[in-house]
């Protein structure tokens, strides 16, 4: 049998009693000395020290990763001290970024730059920091929104009115799909890959592509307010949220039916990008005419926090946890991080010139 002594008042008791005491069952007495001023000392240090260590937040493990689209490259940060741990150079104007579900490789949409199209997909081999491939999808072009599911990448061909898939393995893209729509811009599967939703910008519609049970995929046009742009899954795969980028609203839709079932007023000039956080409380979208990114209450429904940023906030990230979104500040050159108990700009990390897609890695 054993005993146990706790701090303080054992200590005291057991040099009150005779500095002994005795373990039950046995025939032995251990000596302690008695419970001297310098062991109060001792023991009042170390109660501040443990109440210091529990109050003191741990450093989340993963990496931040982001693309620069002024300086096309590829930077790997780490996200509590901001240092910079890898850089690889990737095709120009990279938008949007994915990792692969292994954690190996990240892609990044070269969208091109100016009135020149780009053509290309980055495919990067994060633990050598090295780009592998530069993938020519041509005659596709302006790829930007990305997926990466079932061991495959999915990616938007902006002016090509279509979404296409990439085989990593084969090399080769091996799907396309032609949505008809003007800018389809973003795009975002189901957790089952059954339903990719598209973002259509100047044909202010939203496009659920389904899969059907020969293997042939349909398309549900869905209209939605002015500039669909951003767009995110609910983390119970029952909702879809659009942002718009031309009326200041947000679109819900019912991923079952398939339709809008309300639309929301957040008062936004140009927003950007929408992202909820794991819980799926809050909503967050960057405005980029105003600098802000604005806080959404999801079960009400309407805004309740407005956080200055910086000149066009553009690509938000958040992190596993839920404890912090990442917003890319574009037209100043730095990630702000936003606490998500306080809402407080906590840190700025200066990662390049032109900063936009972000992507975790655990």
């Amino acid at each position: 049998m054993g005993v146990t002594l706790t701090l303080g008042r054992s200590l005291r008791a057991a040099s009150e009693r005779d500095h002994a005491f005795q373990i039950p069952h046995s025939k032995f007495l251990i000596p302690v000395p008695p419970y001297t001023p310098l062991m109060k000392r001792c023991h009042v240090a170390l109660i501040v020290l443990l109440g210091l260590l529990a109050a003191t937040p741990r450093a989340q493990s993963g990496r931040l990763l982001v693309l620069n689209k002024e300086d096309a490259t590829f930077v790997v940060v780490n996200p509590d001290s901001g240092a910079i741990t890898g850089t690889v150079p990737v095709g120009q104007g990279p938008h949007e970024l994915i990792v692969s579900s292994d954690g190996k490789y990240a892609f990044a949409s070269n969208y091109g730059s100016g009135p020149a199209p780009g053509h290309t997909i980055s495919m990067i081999d994060i633990g050598a920091l090295k780009e592998v491939r530069r993938i020519d999808v041509a005659p596709l072009s302006r790829p930007h929104g990305l997926a990466f599911a079932n061991g495959k990448l999915y990616f938007t061909a902006e002016a090509d009115k279509k979404i296409a898939r990439y085989d990593p393995a084969a090399d080769k893209i091996d799907w396309q799909f032609d949505t008809g729509q003007n800018t389809t811009h973003m795009l975002l599967p189901t957790k089952d890959v059954r339903t990719i939703f598209t973002s259509n910008i100047s044909s202010d519609s939203v496009s659920a592509i389904q899969q059907n049970a020969d293997g042939g995929w349909t398309q549900t046009v869905i209209p939605v307010g002015k500039g669909p742009e951003g767009i995110d899954l609910s983390p119970n795969g029952r909702e879809v949220w659009s942002a718009h980028s031309r009326d200041g609203g947000v679109s819900v839709i019912d991923v079952a039916a398939k339709k809008v079932t309300q639309t929301v007023d957040i008062g936004t000039k140009r927003s950007n990008r929408i992202k909820l956080t794991p819980d799926g409380r809050f909503a967050l979208v960057s405005d980029v005419d105003p600098g802000e990114l604005v806080v959404v209450d999801t079960a009400a429904r309407k805004v309740i926090k407005r956080v200055p940023l910086g000149r066009s906030p553009e690509g938000v990230l958040v992190a596993p946890d839920g404890s912090r979104a990442f917003v890319a500040v574009n037209g100043d050159n730095l990630v702000a991080v936003v606490d998500l108990k306080t809402w407080a700009v906590t840190r700025k990390l200066q990662t390049g010139t032109g900063p936009d897609g972000m992507a975790w890695l655990k």
